[in-house]
């Protein structure tokens, strides 16, 4: 009975009690402004980008791309781990290099020796002999494996021996060997193995650097430009917001005259509390992408200036860009830095190939050795008719006359020989063989996957960069239109020929077409720096030189 009565009473009165509706109209009313301030409120605190009606406050740090590009590539933490590989890769090259550096090697000794005569002629019964060497020798590794090596030698000796033809004596010796694989261990690759791998691993690291370098740049490009989307984004939604509060508003003073049902403000609260939801979204998105382009350029995260906000400086534009897939596939065959990476290491196994292949060889060892002797000293002359009477003493020599006769060559003395050695059995030869040989061909065989995998990466760029192309007119034209159905609608509104729930529809298809066009335009933008990341031409298109960030 009480629901029968109750639908009578409502039945009878109708909309009689207008003024009581009006009231609770009015509440609903105030407490939608309450949140629509709140929102709106927090809308202005965050709208300190170009395009919400008020310039940049002193905290905020407004950035072009190009600027935002040039302090990630000074401040960004991993192109700043990455910058030393170079540099240890350098390093190493030196390192390898050192075995081409001639080594000097100097001895000094001095004796004295002494014993019991052993010798019947010898008239005293302790033999003494005094005697200094010294030697001084370079030695400088050749190309082809060869070593070559030059040395001078000095001895001074004094004993009480008899029948010394001099005593004292000074015997120099000037030698040069050269030592020479001829099978094992020969060749110009082999020799310098280590220098050409250490060689191929710094340019292995200038690659991988170029390609971080690229990376941030695109990642620094498609940050910057999300986040002047979100900024446009939620200024859209402001605007839209900011038309549903005035519908609203304008609807409520309509109910009050009686020329619109109340249940024509409900349809607007209900706009302007989703729209009050979509800010809040979009502020969210707009913090999270300052977050990320702030984290990209290692901007200051002392609490003190967390609160500054990055204002982009640059709007996208549309600036008509058209590229071939063959042409772009050629530039990222010719320019990609993990296909350069992939390059260079595969040199390196065919280094590593060709050493394992010779190793397997005999080893046969060509040493010649070119001696020249000298000797001087206090000379002593004995007569071959009386052997054992006094000695006649000679002219005094010295060590400059010793030296002198080394160099002159006054002595021609040579050895040359050859070393052969066979090994049996040479299991680890043929294992380091066979592996060099397996690790080059999986390396070429991962090369070509790679091209393949480029090929597959360029196709979806081209691809996206002309989708994006096209799509920038077409939410132009979708946003054009949307602004006329919305004036057209206003129009009947305003001639009782249309209802609240038309006109923001249509509110909402403009402030979507708006989004979308912005979108539309960050993605053709984004298109564009993939298109140069995935052919390898960042750095080109940029004016960005590696040397220029390489230590």
């Amino acid at each position: 009975m009480r629901v029968v009565l109750r639908i009578g009473i409502v039945l009878a009165d109708g909309f009689s009690s207008v003024s009581d509706e009006r009231n609770l109209v009015d509440r609903r009313t105030d407490m939608t402004k309450k949140r629509i301030f709140g929102a709106w409120l927090a809308l202005a605190l965050l709208s300190g980008a170009p395009g919400f009606g008020r310039p940049a406050q002193a905290q905020d740090l407004t950035l072009s791309l190009e600027d935002s590009i040039l302090k990630a590539l000074k401040n960004n933490l991993n192109v700043a781990a990455e910058v030393i590989n170079p540099g240890l890769a350098s390093a190493t090259v030196s390192q390898a290099r050192q075995m081409y550096t001639p080594t000097v090697q100097i001895d000094l000794t001095g004796n004295r020796y002494e014993q019991l005569s052993t010798w019947s002629l010898q008239q005293t019964g302790t033999y003494v002999n005094r005697s200094t060497s010294t030697s001084a020798s370079v030695a400088q590794r050749i190309p082809f494996g060869g070593t070559l090596q030059a040395s001078l030698s000095y001895d001074y000796s004094k004993n009480n021996q008899l029948f010394q033809s001099y005593n004292p004596s000074y015997t120099s010796r000037l030698n040069f060997v050269l030592t020479q694989p001829l099978l094992k261990n020969f060749g110009w690759t082999v020799s310098r193995r280590e220098i050409i791998v250490a060689q191929n691993n710094f340019e292995v690291s200038r690659s991988q650097f170029k390609s971080v370098l690229i990376d941030t740049v695109y990642a620094v490009e498609a940050a910057y430009w999300n986040l002047v989307y979100s900024i446009e984004n939620l200024k859209t939604l402001g605007q839209a917001l900011e038309s549903g509060r005035d519908l609203l508003a304008k609807t409520k003073r309509e109910v009050q005259v009686g020329t619109k049902a109340p249940i024509e403000v409900l349809n607007a609260e209900a706009t302007v509390a989703r729209r009050e939801a979509d800010i809040l979204q979009a502020e969210a998105l707009v913090k999270r992408n300052q977050d990320q382009l702030r984290t990209l350029l290692n901007l200051s995260v002392e609490p003190a200036d967390l609160g500054q906000s990055v204002v982009p400086a640059d709007r996208p534009e549309y600036k008509p860009f058209a590229i071939t897939l063959e042409e772009a596939y050629a530039i990222a065959l010719a320019h990609r830095p993990d296909l350069e990476t992939a390059k260079t290491a595969i040199e390196t196994k065919k280094v590593n190939f060709h050493v394992a292949k010779n190793q397997r060889l005999p080893q046969l060892d060509l040493q010649v050795v070119k001696a020249s002797p000298g000797i001087s000293g206090q000379q002593f002359i004995y007569d071959p008719a009386n052997p054992f009477g006094e000695p006649i003493p000679g002219d005094p020599g010295s060590a400059g006359d010793a030296f002198r006769d080394s160099f002159k060559f006054l002595y021609n003395n040579w050895t040359a020989g050859l070393t052969l050695t066979i090994p049996f059995g040479d299991l680890v030869g043929k294992a380091n063989y066979t592996y060099a040989k397996l690790d080059l061909e999986q390396a070429q065989a991962r090369l070509n996957s790679q091209e393949q995998q480029i090929f597959l990466e360029v196709s979806d760029a081209v691809r996206t960069l002309e989708t994006a192309a096209k799509a920038v007119d077409a939410y132009r034209i979708a946003r054009e239109l949307a602004e006329k159905q919305l004036e057209a609608e206003m129009k009947k509104l305003n001639v009782g020929m249309s209802t609240n729930y038309f006109v923001l529809t249509y509110q909402d298809a403009l402030a979507s077409a708006r989004s979308m066009e912005m979108r539309a335009l960050v993605d053709y933008n984004v298109a564009l720096a993939n298109i140069a990341k995935v052919t390898g031409s960042t750095l080109d298109r940029r004016g960005i030189t590696l040397g220029d960030y390489i230590r």
